[in-house]
């Protein structure tokens, strides 16, 4: 059944694997977020009536992540770190695991991974993907 109203975010995943492969949740996430954009170059003339105007251009979007650090997770940040020194094209999706939900998926690349570790705390990772190409929606 279709998520209605507001909803809990731990509902939210991201998945990823390595191009062809099946995407997996990844392993302990605390947060995910996906960006998108819209380059918009200006196209102001003399006929604009001292407005700016502006025509649309090149979309792009980026999916933000972090969680805490498990070895043994199928998808960790060791496997997110490997993906990125080998320059791996991921297939993402974004999306809940409900019935009736929309989700958004398409390729990309990890732009960005960090591990953290506090004394007495638990080791924590953050990364970034950023996506190529055309991103689409379909429904669970």
């Amino acid at each position: 059944m279709a998520t209605v109203g507001v909803f809990n975010g731990t509902n939210l995943l991201l998945k990823f694997a390595a191009d062809g492969g099946s995407p997996a949740s990844i392993g302990h996430s605390t947060s995910c977020s996906l960006s998108l954009s819209n380059d918009l170059p200006e196209a102001t003339t003399k006929d604009s009536s001292g407005f700016q105007e502006v025509i649309s251009g090149v979309k792009s979007g980026e999916i933000s992540f972090e969680g805490l650090v498990a070895y043994n997770d199928a998808n960790n940040a060791i496997e997110a770190a490997d993906f990125l020194l080998a320059r791996t094209k991921l297939d993402w999706s974004f999306g809940t695991a409900a019935t009736g939900d929309e989700v958004y998926s398409g390729e990309g690349f990890i732009s960005s991974i960090e591990m953290s570790a506090e004394m007495e705390s638990p080791v924590s990772y953050s990364g970034s993907i950023t996506v190529t190409g055309a991103i689409a929606k379909s429904t669970n």
